[in-house]
Order: structure tokens, then C-alpha cells, then sequence
């Protein structure tokens, strides 16, 4: 409704048909009267272009007119009327473009029915001078009257419409920002959880190998110093193959893609990291996988594999253990449990540091939804019990890993 140039055409039109209707169905006898009515069809056309026009403001335009506008052109347009109006009565017409133009260029309810109420004075002016029956007095009010109560009324409604729907527009432009924040801070969540996911991944893979490589590296180093060539070429060739799976690793890591040993069989990539452990450490680990039944999905392999090379990697830094048992079983409904036992020193569970290894074995086993338990005591081992539920079992909904570590434990498995 705040468009210049429907005004323009409004107006234009308007004055068109109005002038027209004068001179072909409701001419005057008069021609005097006529040239005044045509002259103040002209004059308030004149008004609107020359001084209301350029207070019309297009929303977003960040335009104030000149208070000036309005006040002028309420007196020069409703003079033009009210001396049509006194010319011939039926230009009393003109009221049907004054009004609503009152509540364009007032720019407020209060300034449009200020407006409207002189031109209404004006025209009942205008029809009681000009009349020449008895009756133009009564005419001239009933007909402004009317006409000023009936746009005051209009007027009114389709304000309330418009203010609800600027409202109802500043409702959606906030909802929108708030929905934009909320991606923002979404996108700032997952980037951060992919962060941890990141550090997790790079902890159980390539800082663990890298940890077995230095062992492996100072053995051979031990080995080579003490005489001992051919002890020391086969550690050399286990560090050659644990760098090539650390490479595997950190290739996988580029892809997105679990870094996990690459055999489809879920009970040889146990078999291997074993073996891997087994290369590199004092302690003699025993593996039971008999039980691996059913068939489980990619992710909850990475959670078991990952769990169990975070647990014997504790083991080999930090146990002292000679014997260490691991069992792993998957059921037929792909529920898989891991269980890892060694009898090396155990750890006072109260008494805690900084670290990441629980903590993340913790957050990797609750996002898919399963059970890990840490049981210990000093001089006494320590056992590990790991249990993710199958396809069938219904898993939990899954945690979203905190944002801050919770202190891990010190000297058993952590």
C-alpha cells in the first residue's frame, strides 16, 4: 500500500473518471460552476503530486519526509475540495481520495483522523455555501458525517491489519535469525565433536603404534648394543611392519574411515592386534574368540577393536603384568561383549589424574549405546568389561561426549 506509483495511478485515475463523470453525466448548468469544479479536480491532483507524493515512503526506504508535507496538503486539498464541493455537490465524491490518503501521508492513526475530520469540515462547508436548496445545510453534514465516521472506521481496521502484519514480519525476520544462530551454533558443535572424534582416533591408532614403535625402537637398540644382531634384525622387521600399519592408519584417518585392520572377519582383526601387542610386550596374553557367533556392524567393531587396543595398550605402559587374559564373544543377535584381565598392579580407583584413556574408551561405548566397566585394586590386576547391545537388543540413545574430561585414573589400565 506504500507504493508510489499505485498512488499515482490511483490518483491520476481517480481524478480522470471524476472529471469525466462531471462533464458528461453531472454537469453543472452553470459553466462557471463548472470550470471551478474542474479547476479543483486539477488543484488536488496538483496537491497530491506536488506535496504528498514526496512524503509517501516506501518501507526499507529509510526516507523521513518533511513534516511539513502533511499539514500542507491537508489544507490545499481539502480547500480544493471544499470549493468543488461548493461548485457542484457531487464532488463531494473527491472525499474518496482524500481519506484514504490521510492514512498514507500522516504516517500515524492520530494525523489521519485530524486530516480526515477538516476535510469533512471542508466539504460540509463547501455543500452548505454552494447549495442552493434550503436543505444543503443538513445535506453538506449528513454526507460528511457519514463519510468521516465511515473512513475513520476503515481506516482504523485496516491499520490494526497492517501493524498485525508487520508484526507477524518482524516475528518471522527474528525467527529467522534465531534459526540462523542455531545452525551456527550447530555446525560449531559438530565441528567441535568431530574435534574430539579426531582426537580419539589419533589416540587409539597412530599415538598408540607410535608409543609400540619407541618400545620396539629402544629393544632394539638394547639388543643391537648387547651383541645380539639377530634379536635385534627381527625387532628392527617388527618395527617395519608396525610403521606399514601405521601408515594403514593414518590413511585411513585421511578418509574418514575407522582405522581399524582391514580383514572383513571381525574375529582375525581381534587376532591381529593381539598379535601386534604380543610383539612388543613382556606380558603373555591369551585370547579367547570361540564365542564369535554372529556378525556385527562396522561401527561396533571399531568400538570393540578400539577398546581393546586402548586396554592392552594400558596394559603394556603400565600393569607390569605377566599373564593377561581377552575374551571377546559375539552373540546371534550381534551383542558383543570384551573382557580383559591382567594380574599386574591394579590402581586405586579414588585416586585420579588427567588423561584420555578411560575417559574416551567411556564416551566411544556410550555413544553406541553400551556398558564399560572398570574394576581394580592396588596389587591385585585389573579388569576391563565391555558389553554393546546387538541389533535386536535395543540400544540405549546415545550420549553426546562431554566437552570436558572427566580425570582418569592412575596406574592400571587407563
Amino acid at each position: 500500500m506504500l507504493k508510489r506509483r499505485w498512488w499515482d495511478v490511483a490518483v491520476a485515475a481517480g481524478s480522470v473518471v471524476i472529471a469525466a463523470a462531471l462533464l458528461i453525466g453531472f454537469r453543472p448548468d452553470d459553466p462557471v460552476r463548472l470550470a471551478v469544479g474542474l479547476a479543483s479536480i486539477a488543484g488536488f491532483a496538483a496537491a497530491y503530486f506536488l506535496i504528498a507524493r514526496p512524503a509517501i515512503c516506501e518501507p526499507g526506504s529509510g526516507l523521513v519526509p518533511a513534516p511539513w508535507r502533511f499539514p500542507a496538503f491537508v489544507a490545499v486539498g481539502s480547500l480544493a475540495i471544499a470549493i468543488g464541493a461548493g461548485a457542484t455537490g457531487f464532488l463531494a465524491i473527491m472525499q474518496a481520495l482524500a481519506y484514504p490518503l490521510m492514512w498514507i501521508v500522516g504516517n500515524s492513526r492520530r494525523g489521519a483522523i485530524i486530516g480526515s475530520a477538516v476535510f469533512a469540515v471542508m466539504i460540509w462547508v463547501g455543500i452548505t455555501i454552494g447549495g442552493d436548496e434550503p436543505g444543503a445545510f443538513v445535506a453538506g453534514l449528513m454526507t460528511s458525517g457519514f463519510s468521516f465516521v465511515f473512513a475513520i472506521a476503515l481506516g482504523l481496521w485496516i491499520a490494526s491489519i497492517a501493524e498485525y502484519g508487520e508484526e507477524r514480519a518482524r516475528l518471522v525476520a527474528e525467527l529467522t535469525e534465531a534459526q540462523a544462530e542455531v545452525e551456527a551454533l550447530s555446525r560449531e558443535r559438530g565441528a567441535s565433536a568431530e574435534r574430539e572424534r579426531l582426537a580419539r582416533d589419533i589416540h587409539d591408532t597412530l599415538a598408540q603404534t607410535l608409543a609400540g614403535l619407541v618400545l620396539l625402537a629402544e629393544r632394539a637398540g638394547r639388543q643391537s648394543r648387547d651383541g645380539h644382531s639377530d634379536a635385534a634384525a627381527a625387532t628392527i622387521a617388527t618395527v617395519e611392519q608396525i610403521a606399514r600399519d601405521a601408515l594403514d592408519e593414518a590413511r585411513a584417518l585421511v578418509a574418514r574411515t575407522a582405522a581399524v585392520p582391514s580383514e572383513p572377519a571381525f574375529a582375525a582383526a581381534v587376532e591381529r592386534l593381539v598379535e601386534r601387542f604380543r610383539a612388543h610386550s613382556s606380558a603373555d596374553i591369551a585370547l579367547d574368540d570361540a564365542a564369535v557367533e554372529g556378525d556385527l556392524d562396522r561401527e561396533t567393531q571399531v568400538v570393540v577393536l578400539r577398546c581393546l587396543q586402548e586396554a592392552l595398550s594400558n596394559v603394556a605402559k603400565h600393569a607390569a603384568a605377566e599373564h593377561v587374559e581377552v575374551r571377546v564373544a559375539v552373540d546371534a543377535d550381534g551383542a558383543a561383549t570384551l573382557t580383559v584381565t591382567d594380574d599386574g598392579r591394579g590402581f586405586d580407583p579414588v585416586r585420579s589424574t588427567t588423561g584420555f584413556g578411560l575417559e574416551g574408551m567411556r564416551e566411544r561405548v556410550a555413544i553406541a549405546g553400551g556398558v564399560l566397566d572398570v574394576s581394580s585394586a592396588v596389587g591385585r590386576g585389573t579388569t576391563l568389561g565391555l558389553r554393546l547391545p546387538g541389533a535386536r537388543s535395543g540400544p540405549a540413545a546415545p550420549s553426546e561426549p562431554s566437552s570436558a574430561p572427566e580425570p582418569e585414573r592412575s596406574g592400571g589400565p587407563r
